[in-house]
């Protein structure tokens, strides 16, 4: 559980406002809008990539303590992936995860036949 920016005490992530001491902790309301907080002496704007690009239009830039927009400088701006491996054990696993239906229907199809004969 991540703490209050102002009171330090444990809040729930989804929590819109910490219990103890009402901060607001999302953005408008939402639980799915985070707002970014700077320390107190510290602005936002110093670690933001956008501000760094020139393409923030924030109206508190470059003097921001609270941003819904806020992305780190040391943070990439698209996380990493995992690259797709061809070939191997679990990529054969993973077909037939996607292709079951179509494994129990073979499978019901060759008992049929082997009944039969």
């Amino acid at each position: 559980m991540p703490d209050c920016p102002r009171c330090h005490q444990p809040v729930d992530a989804q929590a819109l406002a910490c219990p103890h001491c009402k901060i607001p902790l999302k953005a408008f309301g939402h639980p799915g809008i985070p707002l970014y907080r700077s320390k107190p002496e510290e602005f936002l704007c110093a670690t933001c990539i956008y501000h760094e690009d020139d393409t923030c239009n924030y109206p508190q830039r470059p003097f921001a303590k609270e941003c819904t927009l806020y992305h780190n400088q040391a943070e990439p701006l698209v996380p990493q992936t995992i690259p797709y491996s061809s070939g191997g054990l679990q990529s054969i696993k993973n077909w037939c995860q996607r292709h079951l239906v179509w494994l129990a229907l073979l499978g019901l199809i060759i008992i049929s036949i082997a009944l039969s004969i």
